[in-house]
């Protein structure tokens, strides 16, 4: 995860006594100047930081008044929350309470805690108290540093999840929350320092200079305490939840054709989406259409060319928009070379602006099997997902810069020895050949820890949100019109009868010799006649996922997985699928003699 905001509370953090620390406020500058925005976050009241700092305008952003209230260099201000009402501010002076107010805040001692309670139960008003070392701040409801930030963010379109946040009291635990990694100093709350992903040594603020420097030079979020907000992904053996972090983590996803590949990486980018990650999904085959279904997903292709690289990069320029990039319509040869091009703008819009914050590759061994790997990819910002059914075909110099991998069921004993030469277990193939063939369709196994000390662990997945919902069996006998069907030739010749449905499509598999259904296959026909006519582009995509991986030799039984791509969109007959297992059982028994 790119680093792009560093957000620094004020009194305790990086003053003294009000006194901004010297040191401090050269590296703010330094670390602006590198191309990081810099928040003052504190809950002081504006025109009183004024008189400790002066002109402002060495940040990007203030946000005052404990999240109350936004201030930026131009002069312009944003209120958050509504000023104190003047009932309230009333009764605090009958009870003798000594306090100052900003445009929403009212502040005092924390000794008048009592009396401020009394009005505000007595006034029966929607103010929450909030408890600063020794002093005392009263601010509308759900007021916060942490949505302070959030909203400056927004309007600076940066994200918190490209933010690092410094704090040390009782009133930082919301801007350490809000941020991608919240950082305690040691001169602090000790309860802050419990739940921060770091403790920044030292015992003042003259330590948080060279702190700032070390992780500015670096140029990434901070990998200590990765374990925060992880991935939920299934259940184990014992009934425990596995969970992955994946911040700075190439992940690669592994497994057989329809194994369920999309269906892991669909849950994980379900996850991340909805937690506000800006994703860019390279949709290979038309497998992710269903994420539009969340919010700030917006799905380019499809039955539309690919979109253009400025118009893709405008909406990634939003921190809450994802995208997905549907190829499933574009031709082989055309996809790689648009990959030439995305790929590499994508990495230098990441080093710019740190969006999008991971890149998700479908189908990558389609893309990424040339030398040209590290020209394509910034493996160094850790931020890729790799789906591939081909682990093989990867080329070596990526195989190396993956940090962890989830597998679904493998077989090919070529994709077993590639896994475990990456893992280290070459010598282990006959048992991970036999746990791989036996995962059932909801399992998977998750390995990290790559190279060295690399463990399997077996577990189950998690349901999706936007699972994909099969059709009903009905549009399995809509009757086309005679010149809409689909007809089987041999070298122009008619072959059997012609398909009028789908349900007498997948009949007539069973009838029409090989050769014919290869050269239909070899020529697209299958999945052009889905996509024309039906205007079922997911099974379009399926069918020709199939015609694809048979023409590369990927695929043995051509006349099987053209069948189960349909069983699995549509909802067949309990007696035709029946007559669909007998078939396929005879089919493998034939095949093994």
């Amino acid at each position: 995860m790119k680093f792009m905001v560093l957000a620094l509370d004020y009194d305790g953090t990086i003053a003294r006594d009000g006194v901004l620390d010297p040191d401090v406020r050269a590296a703010i500058a330094e670390v602006r100047a590198s191309g990081i925005a810099v928040v003052l976050v504190t809950g002081r009241i504006l025109a009183q930081l004024r008189q400790f700092t002066g002109d402002l305008g060495f940040v990007d952003a203030v946000v005052a008044e404990n999240g109350a209230l936004l201030a930026f260099p131009d002069g312009s201000q944003r209120l958050i929350g509504h000023p104190p009402p003047p009932d309230f501010l009333e009764g605090l002076r009958l009870r003798g309470v000594e306090f100052g107010t900003g445009q929403c805040i009212v502040e005092t001692d924390a000794g008048w805690a009592p009396q401020v309670l009394q009005v505000i139960r007595e006034q029966e008003l929607p103010l929450a108290m909030l408890f600063n070392r020794g002093r005392l701040m009263v601010l509308p409801q759900a007021i916060s540093k942490g949505i302070g930030l959030r909203e400056a963010l927004t309007m600076l379109r940066l994200s918190a999840h490209n933010a690092v946040g410094i704090g040390d009291a009782e009133n930082d635990h919301d801007l350490l929350t809000a941020c991608e990694f919240g950082v305690a100093v040691a001169w602090g709350s000790k309860a802050l320092q419990q739940t921060a992903d770091a403790v920044l040594p030292g015992d003042g603020p003259s330590a948080v200079a060279p702190y700032v420097r070390q992780i500015a030079k670096e140029m990434k979020i901070p990998r200590e305490r990765v374990e925060r907000s992880p991935l939920a992904l299934g259940t184990k053996d014992d009934g425990s939840l596995l969970k992955l972090a994946i911040r700075n983590r190439n992940i690669l996803i592994a497994g057989e054709a329809r194994s369920g590949k999309s269906w892991v990486n669909g849950l994980a980018c379900e996850q991340l989406i909805l937690r506000g990650y800006s994703l860019c999904i390279i949709d290979a085959e038309g497998d992710y259409r269903t994420l539009e279904t969340l919010p700030g997903v917006v799905v380019f292709g499809g039955d539309t060319p690919p979109p253009e690289l400025p118009d893709l990069t405008r909406v990634l320029r939003h921190p809450n928009m994802s995208v997905v990039v549907d190829l499933s319509h574009v031709p082989y040869q055309e996809k790689v070379a648009y990959l030439n091009t995305l790929l590499p703008m994508l990495a230098s819009l990441r080093r710019a602006t740190g969006l999008p914050h991971r890149i998700v590759i479908d189908e990558a061994h389609y893309f990424l099997h040339e030398p040209n790997v590290r020209e394509l990819l910034d493996l160094e910002l850790g931020a890729y997902t790799l789906v591939t059914y081909r682990l093989s075909d990867l080329h070596p110099d990526l195989l190396q810069a993956i940090d962890g991998i989830i597998v679904k069921r493998t077989t090919d004993s070529k994709e077993v020895r590639t896994l475990l030469a990456m893992v280290g277990q070459a010598t282990a193939e006959p048992e991970w050949k036999a746990t791989l063939d036996g995962l059932d369709v909801d399992e998977a196994i998750l390995l990290t820890g790559i190279p060295a000390g690399a463990s399997p662990v077996r577990f189950r997945l998690l349901f999706r949100l936007t699972a994909h919902i099969r059709h009903k069996t009905k549009y399995l006998d809509v009757q086309l019109t005679e010149d809409r069907s689909f007809v089987f030739t041999d070298h122009g010749k008619p072959v059997g009868s012609a398909a009028r449905s789908l349900k007498d499509f997948v009949c007539a598999l069973e009838t029409i010799p090989l050769p014919v259904l290869e050269a239909h296959a070899r020529q697209g026909d299958f999945s052009r006649w889905v996509s024309d006519v039906f205007h079922d582009h997911v099974l379009g995509s399926a069918i020709r996922k199939v015609e694809q991986r048979y023409r590369l030799g990927h695929i043995r039984n051509l006349y099987s997985s053209l069948a189960y791509s349909v069983e699995e969109r549509y909802e067949l007959p309990r007696e035709f699928r029946k007559r669909r297992n007998a078939s396929r059982t005879a089919v493998a028994s034939k095949s093994s003699t």
